[in-house]
């Protein structure tokens, strides 16, 4: 039997199942140099003004709603299969653990910096939310195109499209699961506008000082402060009583423009009555004089506290004109619905009453329980979620994934065809948001109004990096030496997964993190600055020695 000579050389040479160290350099300077290209148009067009901070929103909302959503169902649906998705339950562990790793790191950056909580939540979300859509995507289709190496072997006929396709897969499934969390948990609470920590700090001052208060309260409003009414009208900010127009309060003068007293009735309704005793009042009035009267002037109620025009008669065939067929359609059905929707409570309220008390509590207990969750659901969705779900669906059913995604079919040429052209538009247009991102001059005003001193901001860069490239590696690559070592589990011997394992536990922040900051005017002007930092500066190195770990890790549990 013959011996291949690929297998002599892997064994006679170690380190053989990747490039040299200079060639790595280059393949990941290729790799990162590709993103840069892509970010820069974006960057250049916020330099000179046409890509604002308004617009930089707009696509990126664009993009999640309708983009990504098509790059999730294409990958997705086309890559799932039901086998796959048990072998894929170790993503979330991987994921649960990488959480809890970055955010004990930040949490003991931010001891050693002693921030107060809001910066310490900041460097906590840039900790745990890592990119994992953008960047990781651009350099697993770079590095499968270029390393040797990173086929798997349980497939047969790999080449690097499919190492690419599996590449993708992965990162979106760990995307998902920092949605998941970066909507909820970051957006709410780690990311939340500086007014709430204020309204919160409030509540806490006035929960202490309420009891430090309690012997200065009376009901003589005067031994509070003699000096403040104990009615206030709308306009009387000095304290004095207005008086209604014509009153004898010592002066004639009409005010224009101030607010309409609030003032016990002295008149009765005898005199809103047309009687010749009041209008000749009315004629002695020394402001207003006999009020004007027509026909389409207003006229006080009979109430003499609302003014109201008269109604105008309408010529009967203009009305007809107006209300044409469709209005008397929509009416119609409108009252169908009104009737069915009532008919429906009176028929399930009839049902209800006659259940026991007990039981009706516990429906209605469970109802409440169930409407809250579902609302919960519904507003925690996103369309990548939703893009998401239906791709899982489709790849549960075989024969809606031959029929999506098999050659030939008409929905694969048509509808499918069309979504996996949006789709690619999904990560050339994040980059671009990034470069547009980089440029200061497209911070909001108000932004730069809540931004810190630049002490401040330079210990946040630094923590933040610390936190999210650097500490998270160093605890992250043994433990998943020995998974892809020890762990039974199928795609743990794939290559190119243990290359996203190591590329998310250093990844920089992610670049929606820049959005929600924009959003909630949250430390803006650190999140521009570390985001120069983290995908100009220190992108480099750290993607060189991630990939080489990698390398290394795959080659050790060979």
């Amino acid at each position: 039997m013959g011996v291949n000579p690929g297998i002599l050389q892997d064994v006679s040479s170690p380190h053989s199942s990747h490039p040299s160290f200079l060639h790595l350099v280059l393949l990941v300077f290729e790799a990162v140099l590709e993103v840069v290209c892509v970010s820069l148009p974006g960057y250049i067009a916020a330099r000179v003004g046409m890509f604002d901070a308004d617009a930089q929103k707009f696509v990126a909302n664009l993009n999640v709603a309708l983009f990504t959503p098509c790059l999730i169902f294409t990958k997705l649906g086309s890559q799932l299969t039901a086998e796959k998705l048990t072998d894929l339950a170790i993503i979330p562990l991987i994921f649960v653990v990488q959480t809890a790793v970055s955010y004990s790191c930040a949490y003991v950056v931010s001891r050693c910096f002693r921030f107060k909580k809001r910066a310490s939540n900041f460097v906590a979300a840039m900790a745990v939310f890592g990119n994992s859509n953008s960047l990781p995507i651009s350099l697993v289709i770079s590095l499968s195109q270029t390393l040797n190496g990173l086929h798997w072997d349980r497939i047969p006929n790999d080449n690097d499209d499919e190492v690419a396709a599996r590449g993708i897969l992965y990162l979106l499934i760990f995307q998902q699961l920092g949605q998941l969390v970066r909507w909820s948990w970051g957006y709410r609470v780690l990311l939340a506008p500086k007014e709430r920590y204020i309204e919160e700090a409030e509540r806490d001052d006035g929960e202490t000082t309420v009891a430090q208060d309690q012997e200065r309260y009376t009901d003589n409003p005067e031994q509070v402060d003699p000096d403040e009414p104990l009615i206030r009208t709308r306009d009387s900010s000095d304290g004095s009583i207005e008086y209604p127009t014509g009153s004898h309060d010592g002066s004639d003068d009409f005010h224009s423009g101030e607010a309409t007293p609030v003032n016990t009735r002295t008149y009765s309704s005898y005199t809103k009555l047309p009687h010749p005793e009041n209008d000749q009042a009315q004629n002695q009035s020394p402001i207003l004089g006999p009020p004007p009267s027509g026909p389409f002037l207003p006229h006080q109620d009979s109430r003499g506290d609302i003014l109201y025009f008269p109604s105008v008669e309408v010529n009967p065939q203009d009305s007809a004109l107006e209300q044409g067929g469709l209005s008397r359609v929509k009416t119609s059905m409108g009252r169908v619905r009104v009737r069915i929707a009532n008919g429906w409570a009176r028929g399930t309220s009839a049902l209800y009453n006659r259940i026991p008390p007990s039981i009706q509590k516990t429906l209605s207990n469970c109802s409440n329980v169930i409407s809250r969750f579902v609302r919960g659901v519904w507003d925690f969705m996103n369309p990548p979620l939703w893009a998401m779900l239906v791709a899982i669906i489709v790849a549960s059913v075989p024969s809606l994934q031959r029929l999506f995604f098999d050659d030939g079919t008409f929905v694969r040429n048509s509808v499918t065809r069309a979504i996996n052209q949006n789709g690619q538009v999904a990560v050339p247009l994040i980059l671009v948001v990034l470069g547009a991102n980089l440029e200061r001059n497209t911070i909001p005003r108000e932004a730069l109004e809540d931004m810190e001193d630049a002490g401040t901001e330079k210990k946040l860069i630094i923590a933040s990096l610390l936190a999210r490239m650097l500490l998270p590696t160093i605890i992250m690559a043994p433990l998943l030496a020995l998974l892809a070592k020890y762990v039974p589990v199928s795609i743990v011997d794939d290559p190119i997964f243990i290359i996203v394992c190591f590329l998310l536990t250093g990844a920089p922040s992610a670049l929606q993190l820049a959005q929600i900051c924009q959003i909630n005017n949250t430390y803006v002007g650190a999140m521009s600055k570390l985001l120069f930092q983290s995908y100009v500066v220190w992108i480099l190195p750290s993607t060189l020695i991630l990939v080489m770990c990698a390398l290394e890790v795959v080659e050790w549990a060979a």
